[in-house]
């Protein structure tokens, strides 16, 4: 007797696919199974069974149940149902994206054994002196196991096969129990952090959404470790989400610290697809799990408290295929689970603001710095209406950069642009780099002595000569970190110039910096964003903020909410020991309202100033938007598609149905690409407007390339 099972596949098609089962042995919702889908095979995921099916004539059989590998839980299963329905995606390609790509590839997959541990002839073993890292990597095995992924991210994998060669450990499947470990002693709480502690630890056992509001170098960090250990202390787990790759590493070895006899697995994208795959197997017997935002999927059976720190930046919302914000996902999560979520940022997002302020969410401020004495920095503003500029840099601020480096204290120089300059110019006839497949320029990569464009990924090599007049006399136009970094050496050459962005720095490299900065072997960081949060670096005084004023005049209405939140954070790198930190912003609008409220650092008023602004202008938060997308070889066929989905739209009270319009980039890797705004001041009967909407978008004809629905879009 067969069974007739129901499988979600990664397709575009909003509905289960039915399949025959030669067995009568009955398969448990979330196993992986291999299926014939046209005429490729496909990984899909088991929901149910059914006694008939209407396709019984044809139905197909399954190729092979993939018992390498787990089950997804229930738990996983409801959330992804949760994002299906919310974010209007087929619930096949939720299940699929949640999964590590090596576990959704139906080749049979052998994990290595994902954890080191100690043996008998380990524990009393002693590595010889000269062998400093065996030595440390002994004494945390005395702890607790270690993970195989975090071994190859700290490029210890030699020194645990010499120890495996030695016999003084051994690697296993699963991570055996450990006697309990006593924590790292902790830092006495300032009166503020026990004030927010009194609030946070009571909340553990049930869920609510706690915002943590404080300013950079507050201390934010140590109330989610001491939330962390009272969860841990009841046997539970831990999920923390922190919105850049670069911050895991060092999160990851000041969690170990802290937490010498726990379990500790990390998992994000810039792992190898392996690694990966295996610290998903092993997070459901970890303690802790830090990742970006796809860790938010990962099964934790005994999840206790969810922290996303910097919760306010647009890295937690995915741009394509499954648009998710993974803050707004791990709360839902969290009241799924009964547990708590607490949200950090110096600079929280106006829709977690909001909340706050209507009482739905708890607000917790922490508006001084933990180390004694240590102050927020005084930020200046270098007008540069009337300072000139050479290579982009003002007198005051090479000045203040000489001094900072006499003093022996270290700077950082930030600039939001990577590349040696944003453009290659023709001083000749005007000609400026065009990227042939998108409405783009290129960025000068001069080092490798390439074009290259940051949105299609395009490169070219530098043309000898202008290809409109034949000047050979090329220019860059503008400054990118390369240029910038150039700049510094020859203006500082007695400095240590370490550049930090995309281009330059790798996952790993994270820990190494920070033993430099704090070794001395820095004197000036000059990078982008990856620089603006959760970076400590205590003889950091200066911090020199360039070029930012074009999200002044940006059509994005949430322009300069971002700005805000950036400049704060960088500014926050300045000042956070002792030292007196130093803020020079060079900007063409000192008068802007946005720089008075940032130099008095406070985030409270210029949030309710852009609150007050969006209520007025019916903007989010006081409502909530879908964006339409449309992509096609030509903008008539996109705009064309939209018109029809307008034309389309149900009849519904309290929507509102704007006209289509090229996206702000309208060209990219070759398509045009063009959008519709819905929107409504309730949430409910937005959600209900799409659900109808969805279906009749799948009826339009003819098709385009490409389209897709993005809930509470973030980028336009």
């Amino acid at each position: 007797m067969s069974v007739i099972l129901q499988v979600a596949l990664d397709t575009p098609l909003h509905r289960l696919f039915d399949y025959r089962l030669a067995t009568d042995t009955p398969l448990a919702a979330g196993t992986l199974v291999e299926v014939p889908f046209g005429r490729t095979r496909q990984v899909g995921v088991v929901l149910g069974e059914t006694t008939a099916s209407p396709h019984a004539t044809k139905l197909r059989d399954v190729l092979r149940v993939l018992d390498d590998r787990p089950a997804l839980p229930a738990e996983l299963l409801r959330l992804a149902q949760f994002c299906a329905g919310y974010y209007h995606h087929p619930l096949g390609a939720v299940l699929l994206a949640a999964l590590p790509p090596r576990l959704k590839n139906a080749t049979p997959f052998a994990a290595d054994t994902p954890w080191l541990v100690l043996t008998e002839a380990g524990r009393d073993a002693e590595a010889p002196a000269r062998a400093r890292t065996r030595r440390a990597l002994l004494d945390a095995l005395r702890a607790a196991p270690v993970a195989r992924a975090t071994l190859r991210a700290q490029g210890q994998m030699r020194h645990a096969a010499a120890l495996v060669a030695a016999g003084w450990a051994a690697w296993t499947a699963d991570a055996p129990a450990v006697a309990p470990q006593p924590d790292a002693p902790a830092p006495v709480p300032t009166a503020e952090q026990q004030a927010a502690l009194e609030c946070l630890l009571p909340a553990l056992g049930g869920f609510g959404v706690h915002l943590v509001h404080g300013v950079t170098g507050c201390g934010k960090s140590e109330l989610y470790l001491r939330l962390i250990a009272a969860a841990l202390q009841q046997g539970r787990q831990a999920l923390v989400l922190v919105p850049e790759i670069a911050l895991t590493p060092q999160l990851e070895q000041h969690f170990r610290t802290r937490f010498p006899g726990r379990r500790i697995v990390a998992l994000h994208s810039g792992l190898a697809d392996k690694v990966r795959a295996e610290n998903w197997l092993a997070a459901p017997a970890a303690d802790v799990l830090l990742g970006t935002r796809l860790a938010v999927f990962t099964p934790l059976p005994r999840l206790g408290v969810v922290v996303v720190d910097e919760e306010h930046d647009v890295s937690f919302k995915q741009q394509d295929g499954l648009r998710y914000s993974a803050r707004d996902v791990a709360i839902a999560r969290a009241k799924q689970r009964a547990v708590p979520v607490v949200l950090g940022s110096a600079t929280p997002s106006l829709e977690s603001y909001a909340q706050a302020l209507s009482g739905r969410y708890q607000l917790i401020e922490l508006k001084t710095r933990a180390v004694a004495h240590a102050r927020l920095p005084e930020i200046e503003l270098l007008d540069l209406r009337h300072l000139p500029q050479e290579d982009g840099l003002t007198r005051p601020a090479r000045d203040a950069l000489a001094a900072t480096l006499a003093r022996g204290e270290q700077s950082l120089v930030f600039l939001n642009r990577r590349g040696y300059a944003p453009a290659l110019y023709c001083p000749g006839c005007g000609w400026v780099a065009p990227c042939p497949h998108c409405s783009a320029r290129l960025v000068l990569h001069r080092a490798a002595h390439r074009l290259k464009c940051h949105h299609c990924g395009f490169d070219a090599r530098i043309p000898v000569a202008c290809p409109d007049c034949g000047n050979p006399d090329l220019k860059p136009l503008g400054q990118g970190t390369q240029r910038l970094e150039e700049t510094l050496a020859a203006l500082l050459p007695a400095a240590r110039i370490r550049r930090i962005d995309r281009d330059s720095m790798q996952p790993r490299a994270w820990a190494e910096l920070g033993e430099a900065m704090r070794a001395r072997e820095v004197d000036v960081l000059v990078g982008t964003q990856m620089l603006a949060k959760g970076h400590d670096f205590p003889d950091m005084t200066l911090a020199l903020i360039l070029d930012t004023d074009g999200a002044l005049y940006s059509p994005d209405f949430r322009a300069t909410e971002r700005l805000f939140a950036q400049l704060m954070q960088v500014a926050g790198r300045a000042g956070r020991a002792e030292k007196p930190g130093r803020v020079l912003i060079q900007t063409a609008f000192p008068d802007h309202p946005l720089f008075r409220f940032l130099q008095q650092h406070d985030y409270a008023g210029y949030a309710r100033t852009l609150l007050a602004e969006r209520r007025r202008l019916d903007l989010p938060p006081f409502t909530r938007q879908v964006l339409l997308r449309a992509e096609a070889p030509a903008m008539d066929a996109a705009l064309a598609f939209l018109r029809r989905a307008a034309a389309d739209a149900p009849d519904a009270a309290r929507i509102r149905v704007f006209t289509p319009t090229p996206a702000p980039m309208a060209r990219v890797a070759n398509l045009e690409r063009a959008q519709l705004l819905v929107q409504s001041a309730s949430r409910t009967a937005l959600q209900a407007f799409v659900r109808d909407w969805r279906a009749r978008l799948d009826t339009i004809r003819p098709r385009v390339a490409r389209w897709s629905l993005d809930v509470d879009p973030l980028v336009f």
